[in-house]
C-alpha cells in the first residue's frame, strides 16, 4: 500500500503515549455550576516533521465535578511535552484525554493556538461533555 504522505505513520504511538500524573484535588464547591480557565501562553513541544520548536498558548476551560486540576502537576505535565515531537491536532486531543481521564468534569475545552509556521497559525479545539 501506498503511503499517503511522508507523515504518515509519525504519530501512531500518540494514543498509547505515557504522560506524567495529573494530580487533582477534592471540589468543595460540586453543587456549584462555574468554570474554571486556565492558560498556559509559553507552552513548547517538537515539530515532528523538523525538529524545530513548535510555541504555543494552550487555554483550558473546564466545569469541576468532584476534583479540580492540581496546578503544580499540570505544569509538570506541559513541560514533559517540551522535547516530545508532536503534531498540534495530536496534542490538543491528548491533553483533552489525559485531563478528562483525571480530573472527570462536567464538561472541558482545550484550545491550542500556535505561534506560526511557515507563515501560517493554526488553532486546534477539542471538547467534551457539550451538548450540541
Amino acid at each position: 500500500m501506498k503511503k499517503r504522505s511522508s507523515y504518515e505513520g509519525l504519530q501512531s504511538f500518540v494514543r498509547k503515549l505515557k504522560t506524567p500524573r495529573i494530580e487533582v484535588f477534592k471540589n468543595q464547591y460540586p453543587d456549584k455550576d462555574y468554570a474554571i480557565a486556565l492558560e498556559v501562553p509559553e507552552f513548547t513541544c517538537i515539530c515532528p516533521k523538523t525538529g524545530l520548536p513548535d510555541f504555543a498558548l494552550i487555554k483550558i476551560e473546564y466545569c469541576p465535578d468532584k476534583y479540580c486540576l492540581e496546578l503544580k502537576s499540570f505544569k509538570m505535565y506541559t513541560i514533559f511535552f517540551r522535547n516530545l515531537g508532536i503534531f498540534h491536532e495530536n496534542l490538543v486531543n491528548k491533553m483533552l484525554e489525559d485531563l478528562v481521564k483525571a480530573v472527570k468534569p462536567r464538561r472541558m475545552k482545550i484550545t491550542g493556538i500556535f505561534n506560526p509556521r511557515g507563515g501560517i497559525t493554526t488553532t486546534v479545539t477539542a471538547e467534551m461533555g457539550v451538548s450540541a
